[in-house]
Order: C-alpha cells, then sequence, then structure tokens
C-alpha cells in the first residue's frame, strides 16, 4: 500500500485531457449500450438507433484526436513510483490497444459504410453528412469491415472492462493516487 505522500506526490492531468477522457468514455460507453441493446430489434427500429450510434462515434474519432493532439503536446504525469514495473507495462500497452480501439473502431464503421453496392451516407446528428469513403463496390471490403467493427467492439468493451477494474483497484485497495490523476471533480 503506498503512503500518503506518495499518493500526494502524484500530479493530474490537465483539465482539458480530463474532459476529453471523461466525454469520450461516456461516449463509448453509450455506443457500445446502443449496440449490444439494439441488436435484436427489427431493422427500421435498430436503423433509427444506428444514426445515433454513428454520430456518437464518429465523435469519439474526431474528440480521439484531439485527445492524441493534446497527449502530444502536454505532460503526462507520472505513475507512482511505488507500482510495480508489470503494472506500469500493462498499463502502457491498454492505453495504446485504447487509443488504437478509439481510432479502429470509428474507422472501421467508416468505411463499411462507405464500401460495398449501397454506400449509405453517415450524418453527424442530423446536422452534416460525413464524407463517405470512394471505395464504393467492393462486398468483401464492406464483408471485413463489419467483421472488424464488430470484433474491435466487442475488444473495446472487454478493455473498458480492464481499465475500470484497474482504476478501481488503484483507488479501493493501492490508495496511490492514480485515480485522482483522471477526477475532473477534484
Amino acid at each position: 500500500m503506498a503512503s500518503n505522500s506518495s499518493a500526494a506526490a502524484v500530479s493530474r492531468y490537465t483539465r482539458v485531457a480530463i474532459w476529453l477522457h471523461w466525454l469520450i468514455a461516456l461516449a463509448i460507453i453509450s455506443n457500445i449500450a446502443i449496440a449490444e441493446l439494439t441488436e435484436d430489434m427489427p431493422r427500421g427500429e435498430r436503423f433509427a438507433w444506428m444514426g445515433w450510434h454513428i454520430s456518437i462515434g464518429m465523435t469519439v474519432l474526431v474528440l480521439t484526436l484531439a485527445r492524441i493532439g493534446w497527449r502530444l503536446t502536454h505532460h503526462v504525469p507520472a505513475l507512482p513510483a511505488t507500482m510495480p514495473r508489470w503494472q506500469v507495462m500493462a498499463s502502457k500497452a491498454s492505453h495504446i490497444l485504447l487509443y488504437g480501439l478509439m481510432l479502429a473502431l470509428p474507422l472501421s464503421g467508416w468505411i463499411w459504410f462507405s464500401v460495398g453496392d449501397e454506400p449509405k451516407q453517415l450524418s453527424w446528428f442530423g446536422i452534416f453528412d460525413w464524407p463517405l469513403f470512394p471505395m464504393s463496390g467492393s462486398e468483401a471490403l464492406h464483408d471485413t469491415m463489419h467483421d472488424a467493427h464488430e470484433v474491435f467492439g466487442k475488444m473495446m468493451f472487454i478493455l473498458a472492462i480492464v481499465h475500470v477494474a484497474a482504476a478501481v483497484k488503484h483507488w479501493l485497495f493501492d490508495k496511490d493516487g492514480v485515480m485522482g490523476r483522471m477526477n475532473p471533480f477534484a
């Protein structure tokens, strides 16, 4: 267990990084819920929900690009010195995977809707349409992107659970200040 002095020494992310984190997290949770809860709905009903799913997904893409830009230009707080090396490595690996999936999920959906014999328009909350990738006519790529999108979604779900479990572990058991680095209310 970390001492109070080592927990206090842990610095925080910037307010922008914290709010981008939580906005992206809420959007991802919403999209996982929409995808899972609408799975067995009739096509017409599900399609209405998919408009929200697509808009939220494209928002995740834009916010993730902003977050990556912010992260590349701003200080990332150090992890506690008391954290075992394997946990530091696991943290770095999981963050790389999370960022990769935050890009791959919306991009695979975007490509999926752009290709095939009948490309489908992607609207952002009914305000404007995203341009489609100029790849129509490829059913094989359409099917591959559909499958990839589903696999990435399942990977994101599992990784999100692991991420939350690790945060709770640091908060309740380690008490090392890691959770406070992303607390928007501290």
